[in-house]
């Protein structure tokens, strides 16, 4: 039971993080319908941003939430500038193209971006210097843990969802956003201007990948330049398992893949009778990601057409 309980934990921290990052893709693709191959490099950006930020505070004795709290800032800066560049420089002249077009182009600005990545931050993996306490509490006397950063995940979570919900359902932005995402001509003529529209919408999965960058170095203790491409392909696997350009369901996407995964961990090798390790678990994600495929093309929420974004 107790091993039970620790899996459920760890795969819902594991699918918040995931759920951030499918939330930029499928609102990307609600709007232009363009899958943004490039999404997860910019989860790698923030969290290396992140680290320089922490690297050159460190000795100044600030505490280590203050030092989270800059180097959040300046990673969504960073990676808010870096996606709105990348959404008008490489997409915008190719957004009336055929769609293999922009598609192969974002695959094009992952590579480019995990090459600059790597000659300005060089190859080797980094350790994330540890910024909250490290002491594990305990749900019961000797039973599951969960430690503060995990706690802090959850929450962060939590709130940037529910923030993310209300930006889009209640707010004049938001309905700017349905609006194009319906038929960008027509919400033209109605006033609202579908380039900033665009350009807000990958400002805003910009901040959520950075968000979940910084998380995934908290929780993992390590960043490099080619730490976004796994995590950036799994939620997109999320997005698709949900719903791609569902809101709703690229977050329950995003935590039942966690979970998955980490139930999986916890149980495959005794489910395979030792044939299979924990080092086999992400065979899930692309496994989940055929079955909907198959069975489900338009994952397991719908894919929302009309009111998309």
């Amino acid at each position: 039971m107790d091993i039970f309980v620790q899996q459920i934990i760890n795969g819902l921290v594991l699918g918040s993080m995931y759920a951030l990052v499918a939330l930029g893709y499928t609102m990307v693709y609600g709007i232009i319908s363009l899958i943004n191959f490039a999404h997860g490099e910019i989860l790698m950006v923030g969290a290396l941003t992140s680290w320089s930020v922490v690297q050159a505070l460190q000795g100044s004795g600030m505490p280590g939430w203050v030092m989270l709290v800059i180097s959040l800032i300046s990673a969504i800066v960073i990676c808010s500038a870096l996606n709105f560049a990348i959404e008008k420089i490489a997409y915008r002249p190719l957004r009336n193209a055929p769609r293999l077009a922009p598609l192969i182009t974002a695959m094009g600005m992952s590579l480019l971006l995990q090459t600059l990545a790597m000659i300005v931050w060089k190859p080797n993996p980094k350790p994330y210097p540890p910024l909250l306490p490290q002491d594990p509490i305990f749900l019961w006397e000797a039973g599951p843990v969960i430690t503060p950063t995990q706690l802090l995940i959850l929450a962060t979570t939590v709130v940037v969802l529910a923030a993310l919900l209300w930006l889009v359902n209640k707010t004049k932005l938001g309905r700017a956003m349905r609006a194009t995402a319906e038929n960008p001509r027509v919400a033209g003529l109605m006033g609202v201007r579908p380039d900033h529209i665009i350009s807000a919408t990958f400002i805003i999965g910009a901040t959520l990948a950075a968000i979940a960058g910084i998380m995934w170095a908290m929780n993992y203790g390590t960043v490099q330049h080619s730490m976004g491409f796994l995590p950036g392909l799994k939620a997109f696997t999320a997005a698709v398992f949900g719903g791609i350009g569902n809101l709703t369901g690229a977050m329950v996407g995003g935590v039942l893949l966690g979970l998955i995964e980490a139930i999986g961990a916890g149980y495959l090798g005794q489910l395979t009778g030792g044939v299979f390790g924990s080092q086999y678990v992400e065979i899930f994600a692309f496994l989940v990601l055929i079955l909907v495929l198959t069975l489900r093309p338009s994952g397991l929420m719908g894919e929302r057409v009309a009111d998309r974004a």
